[in-house]
């Protein structure tokens, strides 16, 4: 069996907490130089902007920096750092509820991506963690919806990171949300909702397809305030937008949902009405000491508690 290959270490340190791109060029190819395989892989970058990387020395490879006619050899390894998009600075902070020598436990505000992702690069709760506690191999065991606030955990060294995505993967990981929605008296609850999800990439909605249930999430009611409830929800399994779905089909939409039940469009530096939903609780086993782990958030939903800053 073909053993495969292990690519060489970064020659470029981060930039803002985030990696330089790494490309592989092809084993065949016809192109005489770097310069000529980038014009054609990245279509979507001038090529007098390609040019100005090589000269300015922002294309490495293994040995260093690139010269802009520097030949093409199939195999080889090329980093750079892609331009960075204007970001709308999200006006919360990251709060670290447990740090150690393998794991680091973050309380994630409303608005922030866990990780870079399409207009979403610096302004995540990833590479501001990099930063912010100059870990620059920190990775997320898991992710955490952009609208949602609550725990994220993340791995310090990569040697450690299978170990707490294999938890989350198998469904050993226990945990519990808490969200602020219309209060129903008609609807009977606890109750236990399963149905089949569909997320189409490219697509902001989920929705509900006809065959064996690939979502499961329990639904109970915590508390009531007038026309509010607070809800304790326990999804057994991780589909995207589960719970929201889930919240959405009883009739009982969670409040600041600007997709469900439908669409509603919000400019993007618009953080006056966060998603009245949080990551409240996840415990385990540690797969790495063999302890029980329960992590709690700080944080509370402002539709409940009033503003919480």
């Amino acid at each position: 069996m073909r053993r495969r290959r292990t690519a060489p270490p970064a020659p470029l340190p981060q930039r803002h907490g985030i990696d330089p791109v790494r490309l592989r060029l092809p084993g065949t190819g016809d192109w005489a130089t770097v310069r000529d395989h980038l014009v054609d892989r990245l279509p979507a970058v001038p090529p007098e902007r390609i040019d100005a990387m090589l000269s300015g020395g922002a294309v490495w490879g293994a040995g260093g920096p690139l010269a802009p006619g520097a030949p093409y050899t199939p195999g080889a390894y090329v980093w750079f750092h892609r331009e960075l998009p204007d970001e709308v600075p999200v006006p919360y902070e990251v709060e670290v509820l447990y740090r150690d020598d393998v794991l680091v436990v973050a309380d994630k505000p409303h608005f922030l991506a866990t990780t870079p992702r399409g207009r979403h690069v610096t302004e995540t709760a990833l590479a501001r963690l990099r930063r912010d506690l100059a870990l620059p191999e920190l990775s997320p065991a898991h992710r955490l919806d952009r609208l949602t606030a609550g725990l994220v955990l993340f791995t310090v060294r990569p040697a450690h990171r299978a170990a707490y995505q294999n938890l989350f993967r198998d469904r050993r990981v226990h945990k519990e949300y808490e969200a602020v929605a219309p209060y129903d008296p008609a609807l009977e609850l606890p109750r236990t909702v399963r149905n089949r999800i569909v997320k189409e990439r490219g697509v902001i909605a989920a929705y509900e397809v006809p065959g064996e249930p690939n979502s499961v999430s329990r639904i109970e009611l915590a508390g009531r305030r007038g026309g509010l409830g607070r809800y304790r929800l326990l999804p057994r399994t991780g589909r995207t937008h589960q719970l929201r779905l889930h919240m959405s089909g009883l009739g009982v939409p969670i409040l600041g949902d600007p997709v469900y039940p439908r669409p509603v469009e919000r400019a993007p530096d618009d953080f006056g009405s966060p998603l009245q939903l949080l990551a409240k609780v996840l415990e385990f086993t540690d797969p790495v000491t063999g302890r029980p782990r329960r992590f709690t958030s700080r944080r509370a939903l402002s539709a409940w508690s009033g503003p919480d800053g």
